[in-house]
C-alpha cells in the first residue's frame, strides 16, 4: 500500500529525515513514535505531498507522490496537528464543502456527510459554528474532513494532542474502528497513545528508523538478557558459591534484605534464558531458603528510551556563545548610538531655546 524508499529531507544544514525506508501493508494501524524533533511530522508532510523531499520517493497505492501527485493524494486523508477548519462555517457546511473539494459526487455528498456525523458523534453539533466547539469536537470535525473522501490511507499527526482523558479514550476507539477499512498512520511522542491504538510501531529518532514491529516483537527484539531479583536467607559467600557454578549468569550484586538474615540478589543472565528452576534447586541445595523471586523484562518505555537516547545538539557551544556576544555587542552599539543621538538632540534644543530667548528680549 505505502512504500517509502531512502527518504531524505533537509532544512538548511539540519537533516530532518535521514535515508528513511519502510513499507506499510493495507488495513493496519501504524504508529510513528519518537521524541519531539525526531522527523515524524516531516515524514508525514512528505508522504502527503505537502512538502517535497530532497531525496528518495514515496509511493501510495502504486502512485508516486512526486510524479503522479493527483492520483496519490486522492488516496490520502490527512489530519494535521492543528485541524484545517473554517471556523465561520457550521460543522455540516464545512463537511459538505470538504466533500466538494474531494470531488465526491454531488448525489452522494449529503449521505456521506450524514454517515460521518453519526459515526463520529457529531450530529448534535452539526448546526453549530466550528469556532464555538470544544477542542475535542474540533478534532472530530478534522477527522471527519479527512474521511469524507473515503481515502484508502488516513494520516493523523498527533491526533490526541490537547484532548482530555475522556476525549483521548473516545478518539482511540474511533481510530481503532477505522482499521481494515483504511490504512491508518498516526504519529505521537507519547508511548501510551501509540501502544494502545497501533498494531505496528515504527520508532524514529533524529530522522532515522531505529526499530519497527508490533509491541510484542519490539520487546522480544530488544530483550537480550533477563534480570532476576531473588530474596534468600543466608550469607553472601554461600550465594557466590552457587552463582559461580551457573554459566548462564552474566553478573550479579547483593543488597541487604528487609527481613532478618536475608539478602537480595540482583542477577542478569547472558541470554534470554529462564534459570529460575535451576537456581531454585541450587539455592535450596546450599541450604538457602528462597523468600521471593521475580523476573523483570524490558518494558516498551525502556525500549523507547534506549532507542531514542538523544545525542548532543550539533551546533557547537562556542558558536552559540559567539552569536550571543555578537547580538549583545550590536545591542550595546545600538543603545550607545541612541543615547548619543539623544544627547545631540538635547544640545540642539537647548541651543535653539537660548537663541530664541535672546531674540525675544531684543524685540521687547
Amino acid at each position: 500500500m505505502i512504500q517509502v524508499e531512502h527518504l531524505v529531507k533537509r532544512y538548511g544544514g539540519h537533516v530532518a529525515v535521514d535515508d528513511l525506508t519502510f513499507t506499510l501493508e493495507p488495513g493496519g494501524i501504524y504508529g510513528f513514535l519518537g521524541p519531539n524533533g525526531a522527523g515524524k511530522s516531516t515524514t508525514m508532510n512528505v508522504m502527503t505531498g505537502y512538502i517535497a523531499a530532497d531525496g528518495g520517493r514515496v509511493v501510495i497505492d502504486g502512485h508516486d507522490i512526486l510524479r503522479n501527485p493527483i492520483a496519490a493524494k486522492s488516496c490520502i486523508g490527512y489530519l494535521p496537528e492543528v485541524p484545517p477548519l473554517y471556523t465561520d462555517m457550521t460543522v455540516r457546511e464545512f463537511l459538505l464543502f470538504a466533500a466538494q473539494l474531494k470531488l465526491v459526487p454531488k448525489r452522494e455528498r449529503k449521505e456521506r456527510v450524514d454517515s460521518l456525523l453519526e459515526k463520529l458523534s457529531l450530529l448534535e453539533v452539526s448546526g453549530r459554528l466550528i469556532r464555538n466547539l470544544s477542542k475535542g469536537y474540533k478534532q472530530r470535525v478534522g477527522l471527519a474532513q479527512a474521511l469524507v473522501g473515503s481515502p484508502k490511507v488516513l494520516i493523523l499527526d498527533e491526533p490526541m494532542v490537547g484532548l482530555d482523558p475522556k476525549q483521548i479514550i473516545e478518539m482511540r476507539e474511533l481510530i481503532k474502528s477505522l482499521a481494515g477499512e483504511h490504512t491508518v498512520i498516526l504519529s505521537s511522542h507519547i508511548l501510551s497513545e501509540v501502544s494502545a491504538v497501533c498494531d505496528h510501531i515504527l520508532i524514529l529518532s533524529r530522522g532515522k528508523l531505529m526499530a519497527s514491529g508490533s509491541p510484542e516483537e519490539l520487546q522480544q527484539m530488544m530483550q537480550g538478557g533477563t534480570a532476576l531479583t531473588v530474596t534468600v536467607i543466608g550469607e553472601e559467600n554461600q550465594a557466590e558459591a552457587v552463582l559461580a557454578q551457573m554459566e548462564e549468569v552474566a553478573q550479579y550484586r547483593f543488597e541487604a534484605g528487609t527481613e532478618e538474615g536475608s539478602i537480595v540478589i540482583r542477577i542478569e543472565t547472558k541470554d534470554d534464558t529462564d534459570i529460575r528452576k535451576k537456581l531454585s534447586v541450587a539455592l535450596a541445595g546450599a541450604g538457602m531458603p528462597i523468600l521471593a523471586m521475580s523476573r523483570s523484562e524490558k518494558s516498551l518505555e525502556d525500549i523507547f528510551l534506549e532507542l531514542t537516547d538523544a545525542e548532543p545538539e550539533t551546533v557547537e557551544a562556542s558558536e552559540i556563545q559567539d552569536e550571543e556576544e555578537s547580538d549583545s555587542g550590536s545591542e550595546c552599539m545600538q543603545t550607545s548610538e541612541t543615547e548619543s543621538e539623544k544627547k545631540e538632540n538635547e544640545d540642539e534644543i537647548e541651543e535653539s531655546e537660548t537663541e530664541g530667548g535672546e531674540s525675544d528680549e531684543s524685540d521687547l
